[in-house]
């Protein structure tokens, strides 16, 4: 599944264009039928009493909106996903890293496929306004991108085509209100995140793991303290993080304007698209 993966990816990066489902080779007349309706949706007025589920606060709501998309608000992409497998939603906007990894042949949802692609965008985390910390981070990236760590960490994952380069950069700390030397004075870096396959998921003994994941923990291990993952009502993040109930949103983030001016940014690390997801049969 990781190698089909990287081969969506690597397709949507190149071509930028409208997509067919993950696995087959030849487009079945399910399949035609589905990307059909998918272009007609597009265009707004053919599918105007379509209903749209969308991660409550995700940049697929704020392309919906754009649209003018009739949308069903739900608390994740994963259950914008079960919307549409159980035919309450005809439709779903998610991030295309995440149709790659849970949509088509083999994977949870094998009858659903994604089909255009409404944004092109890129991630990044989010750290409480004026933070040190999006600094320390973007030193990492660049370090983990030069020794290679980051590009073994997304092929582990499938995500490696998505990777954005990451230059060389200095760790400049704050005089004053350090969020870098809070953290390592507590202990602990508490990452907000959501069940986001292949970015932020469980594994079979509940252990959260994915692209994300593994860069937080290489980012807590340079920190000198220990990675704690908390699930957070994505609508709430700016919230979360100037309460300091986290320290940082690291869940395959998409750099909205609001997102750059309500939090410090790291630098963008993965190439991401919104994509309409519709059942296949």
């Amino acid at each position: 599944m990781k190698k089909k993966l990287a081969m969506v990816l690597l397709a949507a990066m190149t071509m930028g264009a409208a997509f067919t489902g993950c696995g087959g080779a030849k487009e079945t007349a399910a399949d035609g039928a589905a990307n059909a309706a998918a272009d007609e949706t597009a265009s707004g007025s053919a599918n105007a009493d379509m209903v749209y589920a969308v991660e409550a606060g995700s940049a697929g709501e704020e392309a919906a909106q754009e649209k003018g998309f009739k949308t069903n608000a739900v608390a994740s992409q994963a259950d914008a996903l079960m919307e549409v497998a159980s035919g309450t939603s005809d439709a779903a906007i998610i991030d295309l890293l995440m149709a790659g990894a849970m949509i088509g042949e083999g994977t949870s949802y094998p009858n659903l496929v994604h089909t255009d692609e409404l944004t092109t965008e890129e991630y990044g985390v989010g750290c409480r306004k004026g933070s040190d910390l999006a600094s320390y981070i973007n030193a990492v990236f660049g370090e983990s991108y030069a020794d290679g760590s980051m590009q073994k960490t997304a092929e582990t994952y499938g995500v490696q085509e998505a990777v954005v380069e990451q230059k060389a950069s200095e760790f400049t700390a704050s005089a004053a209100d350090s969020d870098v030397a809070y953290i390592q004075g507590k202990g602990s870096l508490i990452v907000g995140i959501t069940e986001f396959e292949p970015m932020d998921y469980k594994d079979d003994s509940g252990e959260w793991i994915g692209f994300d994941a593994d860069m937080a923990r290489i980012v807590a291990d340079k920190l000198g303290v220990e990675a704690q993952f908390v699930v957070i009502d994505w609508d709430n993040k700016i919230m979360e993080l100037d309460s300091k109930n986290i320290d940082v949103v690291w869940n395959g983030m998409t750099l909205t304007n609001e997102v750059k001016e309500s939090m410090e940014c790291t630098n963008a690390y993965c190439n991401n698209a919104q994509v309409v997801v519709v059942s296949g049969k």
